[in-house]
């Protein structure tokens, strides 16, 4: 869970530091006081889209930080070791900095990450759900990805795109093929020709570095042999050989440090030198024996070079790059074998097709399943939103063409009453309707989160009275299981949270300062007559008991 966090020069947000406990947490204050940037900067920590325009006016960079805790056991210990960004045994630390250019740069447990990583990270530690989650539920593609999550589905609906596109790709070659026959017929001439030529040269991947380190060692051969054989001249076998000097002088210091043991030291650095020497003389004659005077072989490499070379020119790579360029062209002629030869083409996109609908069929029997389990939830939780009667359900209707999303479309539908038909979300849903209808689908998917925490910034907007206590009720039994958060105006939904964070902006010296401070009792009472929209006595009276009722 969310233990801590630090924002620094975002957008108004100067300077604020917050620490947190379990349950549930209710951040309140006035509208434009910065409550959601507080939601914003948790986003953007674990992996959410941030630009320039997040950095505070006269900042260079707006500065986040979290540190999350989590069970040893949970998902992201195995892939924090994975990744190679551990830290200390249950804890995590999250930081991200972004430039008044844009650039990001994202840090897990103090090493330097990729984005990607921190996205990643995220998803396993929290879950945001907006204010405007209801607008999105409008969107065909909105709740065909929503019903996918709830279903498990995911993975499976990213396989059914990705085989839907092989299928499709395919398909394109082949009727090109029928266009271009002659031409593709040309080319696939000529590539067999390179290829042949490139499988008959056989470059190995190293081939080039080693076979050049041999060519050198082989028009040196002389000068190396005359080279380890001075040198072993002078080291060893010479009259006044090094090796024999310092022997003589190792020994006649050591006599002498009988008498002071001062020159110890000399000696041990002495014998040590003698011991490297001489096993320098035994490397060296190794080397001189083995040493190949061969012009023939010298021959030989000259001439593999000199061919290597005469390829690399013609295929305009670096010699090096060969056997590349060899798989490159095989591949290309693979599928040119394919292009001239319709019968094997028509069976590859057969084979594509197959692949395809096979996936369509197992994310279709996926999303029926979770349809089922999905409308049963949401409607329930209507009940409970002052939709009393009302029902949802999930549409799968098959398409005539099947696409890269799947074989059917998704409709969200809902009914106020039972006495009426079951329409199109977008057609018949009020404001308020859609929101109490986007709050119920957010609270069966947040229980079903794998996430420790769960964010939600004003998904109360438009709610009120006795639907807003039934929210504070939900919320607060969320808040046994997991922690959550919850920005909110309404004083019904506060009231019920285990803590409250009060969120105030003021103007100091020209400059907006915002500042967060944790309420105790008498703050909460305070706060709560503020949003009953009284200050008197009344008002206090009032937020006290929905304080004592929550």
């Amino acid at each position: 869970m969310l233990r801590a966090l630090h924002i620094k020069n975002l957008v108004i947000l100067e300077d604020v530091s917050l620490e947190f406990a379990g349950g549930f947490t209710v951040l309140t204050g006035e509208t434009g006081a910065g409550k959601s940037m507080l939601v914003d900067a948790i986003e953007l920590l674990v992996g959410g889209r941030g630009d320039a325009a997040v950095v505070r006016e006269g900042a260079e960079r707006a500065e986040l930080a979290a540190e999350f805790d989590f069970e040893v056991n949970a998902t992201i210990a195995p892939w924090l070791a994975e990744q190679d960004l551990q830290g200390d045994p249950g804890a995590l630390l999250l930081r991200r900095t972004i430039d008044r250019t844009g650039r990001s740069r994202c840090f897990i447990n103090g090493r330097a990450a990729t984005l990607a990583q921190l996205k990643e990270a995220g998803e396993q530690l929290a879950a945001t759900h907006g204010q405007h989650a209801h607008q999105s539920l409008l969107r065909a593609a909105a709740q065909r990805d929503l019903l996918d999550a709830h279903a498990e589905a995911e993975a499976l609906a990213r396989e059914t795109a990705e085989a839907h596109r092989a299928w499709k790709r395919l398909q394109a070659v082949a009727e090109e093929a029928q266009k271009n026959y002659a031409a593709r017929e040309a080319e696939r001439s000529e590539i067999q020709d390179a290829v042949l030529e490139l499988k008959r040269l056989s470059p190995e991947e190293g081939e080039w570095s080693r076979i050049s380190a041999e060519q050198t060692r082989l028009q040196h051969g002389s000068s190396l042999l005359a080279g380890a054989q001075s040198s072993l001249e002078a080291l060893s076998e010479a009259e006044g050989a090094a090796l024999a000097q310092l022997s003589a002088v190792a020994a006649q210091l050591r006599a002498l440090s009988q008498h002071d043991e001062r020159l110890k030291v000399v000696v041990e650095l002495l014998e040590s030198a003698e011991a490297q020497v001489g096993e320098a003389v035994r490397e060296l004659r190794h080397y001189a024996s083995h040493i190949d005077l061969d012009p023939d072989l010298l021959r030989e490499v000259e001439a593999r070079i000199e061919a290597l070379h005469a390829a690399a020119r013609k295929h305009r790579v670096r010699p090096e790059a060969l056997p590349e360029r060899l798989a490159e062209l095989e591949k290309r002629l693979a599928e040119l074998e394919l292009a001239v030869n319709p019968e094997a083409l028509e069976r590859e996109v057969a084979a594509a097709r197959a692949r395809y609908d096979t996936g369509a069929r197992k994310l279709s029997a996926k999303r029926k399943l979770g349809a089922q389990a999905l409308s049963k939830s949401v409607t329930a939780g209507m009940q409970q939103l002052a939709m009393g009667g009302g029902s949802f359900q999930i549409s799968l209707k098959n398409l005539e063409q099947p696409g890269a999303a799947g074989a059917e479309d998704v409709e969200f539908e809902v009914t106020s009453h039972p006495s009426l038909p079951l329409r199109a979300l977008a057609r018949v849903a009020s404001g308020g309707e859609l929101s109490r209808i986007s709050l119920a689908i957010q609270m069966v998917a947040a229980k079903e989160s794998p996430v420790a925490t769960l964010v939600f910034d004003e998904i109360d907007a438009g709610i009120g009275g006795a639907v807003a206590e039934t929210i504070g009720k939900l919320l607060k039994k969320l808040g046994r299981q997991r922690q959550v958060f919850c920005v909110t105006h309404l004083p019904q939904v506060a009231a019920y949270g285990d803590e409250q964070w009060s969120v105030t902006r003021s103007s100091l010296r020209g400059k907006i300062v915002v500042e967060a401070a944790r309420l105790d009792r008498s703050g909460r009472i305070e706060e709560l007559a503020r949003m009953l929209g009284g200050a008197g006595a009344t008002a206090r009276k009032h937020a006290a008991e929905l304080l004592d009722a929550g």
